[in-house]
């Protein structure tokens, strides 16, 4: 059906009401840029545009039937980070360690390696208490691996340094109960003593020097294109072995509203190897069963070609435009099952019609795999309680093995 006009009847109503991107940047159907084929023992139907990840595909349990409630990028990323795509609410990492809590006393339990836009909000805590806050790394193309700044103080000892922060614990416990118990500054105590615990292990573990030659190789890194997201997957790998709950790491620039066909198999060359390199290390370990890995953007694109701000007729570079109404993700390890696909998309791939996941039933099943009861995971503020899901979501149980 490449080249075909689309049936108005298949155009999602809040596209056909200008609710969306305007309908007259559209164009006609468009085909896949590279072809599918069905992939492993499972049969999941793969792309060869990531030829390592479809390696992958007896691991992948695949969402097909994704829907989200925005077409714009930011309110579309903060409802996947947050449940809600307007005001700011604690994201979902934040959630998880107020759950969970700590598994390793001496690291954040909350890390974001090379943060999305909006990451104050994207990766924040708003009234959850700051202890969950999440530490940010920046991006890891420099090749130098990642450092938090001022993690450590040459100019003092250890012990200097545990005296200054005595000294200071005590002053602020003091304000605080003059302050009537501030939460804020027990938070800011908290952190404090997080930081100088830090030092003890962040750096070993923020060093990936000593992984073997075939490891790096492995996630495809000293090596083009896949360097820069191949030492953040290999970080995620590192944070998730030390004891760190959520890990977030983050490929930027999938905005493919033209020259789709040129764009896309560069950006996936980049991530490709990167992320089957990761799940093939963390199943070679032993991890990937008690880690659940996550591979998403905010929405998906459309079926029709799309040039933005030039005429449909004649357009020589299409790309896609933003769809929000059926599009895909997949998740790994963590108790879902393997080599499995659930949901289903129209006949043109543009609205969810079968087995529809919206992004409170991923987040209501996210948490039932890491043990946790959505409705019950919820936190007093503002005179009521709150949770990831607002008052909705349900767990998607078919997936769960």
């Amino acid at each position: 059906r490449h080249g075909e006009s689309i049936p108005k009847s298949f155009v999602p109503r809040k596209t056909r009401e200008g609710k969306g991107e305007p309908l007259k940047d559209f164009g006609a159907l468009k085909g896949p840029v590279a072809p599918f084929r069905q992939r492993g023992q499972s049969g999941l139907w793969l792309s060869d545009i990531m030829p390592h990840v479809a390696g992958c595909a007896d691991n992948l349990c695949i969402l097909n039937a994704m829907v989200a409630d925005s077409t714009e990028h930011g309110t579309a990323t903060q409802q996947l980070h947050t449940g809600l795509p307007v005001l700011p609410r604690p994201s979902m990492g934040a959630w998880l360690l107020h759950g969970l809590g700590s598994e390793n006393q001496n690291l954040p339990g909350f890390v974001v390696v090379s943060p999305p836009a909006g990451s104050n909000v994207n990766c924040g805590t708003d009234f959850l208490p700051g202890i969950y806050q999440s530490t940010i790394l920046g991006d890891t193309a420099d090749g130098d691996g990642e450092v938090i700044r001022y993690l450590s103080d040459q100019r003092l000892p250890r012990d200097l340094q545990r005296t200054q922060l005595d000294f200071l614990r005590a002053v602020n416990r003091d304000h605080a109960a003059l302050a009537g118990n501030d939460p804020i500054l027990h938070n800011l105590i908290e952190v404090n003593e997080l930081a100088f615990r830090m030092q003890t292990e962040a750096p070993e573990v923020l060093d990936y020097s000593n992984e073997s030659e075939a490891t790096k190789r492995l996630y495809g890194i000293g090596e083009k294109p896949a360097d820069n997201f191949g030492r953040q997957c290999l970080m995620a790998r590192r944070l998730a072995e030390a004891g760190v709950r959520f890990i977030q790491v983050t490929s930027k620039g999938w905005d493919h509203h033209r020259r789709i066909d040129e764009v896309l198999p560069k950006k996936c060359r980049e991530v490709d190897q990167p992320i089957a390199g990761l799940l093939t290390d963390l199943k070679q370990r032993g991890l990937l069963e008690d880690t659940l890995v996550v591979w998403s953007g905010e929405f998906g694109r459309t079926p029709v070609g799309q040039g933005v701000g030039d005429s449909v007729k004649g357009m020589q570079t299409p790309g896609r435009g933003h769809n929000p109404f059926g599009w895909s993700l997949w998740m790994a390890g963590g108790g879902v099952k393997p080599g499995f696909r659930y949901g289903a998309t129209d006949e043109f791939g543009y609205s969810a019609i079968f087995n529809r996941v919206h992004i409170h039933d991923l987040h209501a099943t996210i948490l039932h795999l890491l043990g946790m009861d959505h409705e019950r995971l919820t936190y007093r503020h503002a005179g009521r309680d709150y949770r990831l899901t607002d008052l909705y979501g349900n767990v998607v149980k078919e997936i769960i093995g």
